[in-house]
């Protein structure tokens, strides 16, 4: 899918091997590979002087840069949670041939996509990311923003312990503008189903749409009606069927904050859990009772029965 048209990709190209040398603070990163681009810059993969992998994003445009560094201070000033990559750095760079960059230096976040890890290891994992991406966009509701470009390119699944984790904040807006950067998917403005407003129900539809392709494994059109395919196919994704009544609320923008969106949600999870504990319950007294029907089936075996009895009588 496309991004919004007004924010293409900048792609900044740095061959494997040269060195970028901070000007200001003079620390130094060999870059190792490209990771991505976004509408303000490129992401390497480097390491920095001591060996250790980083992430490094850097581009020609210095302002929308400094937006992306504010944000990820912003996060930092969180207690007790890690929202965004840990900010290592900030700098600029001119390179061999003359140009100026300006660039940052984040947390490597190593894991695997929502996609990948569900498929691997099973759809009762979807329930524990939904509180856990809540859980955090709430905090980043509080600090004054919204994620905006909220897709599954932009989250990874690490482990020890499993969690999710954002990678890249390039399309955070502050609450009450317009969103600066999309991808039309997972867009409520594209489905026809809201404003583009910063604002936290417009991450909450966002939200929707990464687990309906997360467990599905691809996007699909959005056809002439686009509200009544979305919502169709919300309907169809059998993984999401205990969760379908508070993901309808967040496609229909009647969720004001994602710590409600949770609490719905926790109760869900609460019941199913309650309910697979009294399953598991019947179906190990189904098992004792079939252990001893072949013993009162038979004339000896109802003679064992009776002994047993009377001991225990005897002993109370």
């Amino acid at each position: 899918m496309k991004m919004n048209q007004v924010w293409k990709k900048r792609n900044i190209e740095l061959r494997d091997g040269p060195v970028v040398d901070g000007k200001w603070h003079h620390n130094r990163y060999v870059i190792q590979k490209k990771l991505g681009a976004g509408a303000v810059g490129s992401v390497f993969l480097a390491k920095n002087s001591s060996g250790s992998q980083v992430a490094l994003k850097i581009s020609d445009q210095s302002a929308s840069l400094t937006v992306e560094v504010n944000v990820l201070k912003s996060l930092q000033r969180v207690q007790g949670n890690r929202l965004g990559p840990s900010l290592f750095d900030v700098d600029d760079w001119k390179s061999p041939l003359g140009k100026n960059y300006s660039f940052y230096v984040m947390e490597y976040v190593n894991g695997v996509d929502l996609h990948s890890f569900i498929k691997n290891r099973g759809k009762g994992w979807i329930g524990v990311f939904m509180l856990q991406l809540l859980d955090d966009l709430e905090k980043l509701h509080q600090t004054g923003w919204v994620f905006g470009d909220l897709k599954p390119e932009n989250l990874l699944i690490v482990s020890q312990p499993v969690r999710i984790r954002w990678i890249d904040v390039g399309g955070t807006t502050q609450q009450g503008r317009a969103i600066k950067e999309y991808t039309e998917f997972y867009d409520r403005g594209y489905w026809g189903m809201g404003t583009r407003k910063a604002e936290p129900s417009y991450d909450l539809f966002s939200f929707v749409l990464i687990f309906i392709e997360a467990c599905t494994g691809g996007q699909f059109t959005k056809g002439s009606n686009p509200k009544q395919t979305l919502l169709h196919k919300l309907d169809t994704v059998k993984p999401l069927k205990p969760f379908r009544i508070p993901l309808k609320k967040a496609l229909n923008g009647k969720y004001d904050s994602a710590s409600e969106m949770r609490q719905d949600l926790k109760k869900i999870m609460y019941d199913l859990q309650q309910r697979s504990r009294r399953s598991r319950k019947k179906a190990k007294a189904q098992v004792k009772q079939k252990q001893w029907m072949p013993l009162l089936a038979d004339p000896a075996g109802i003679m064992i029965v009776a002994c047993i009895y009377c001991l225990f009588s005897l002993l109370l």
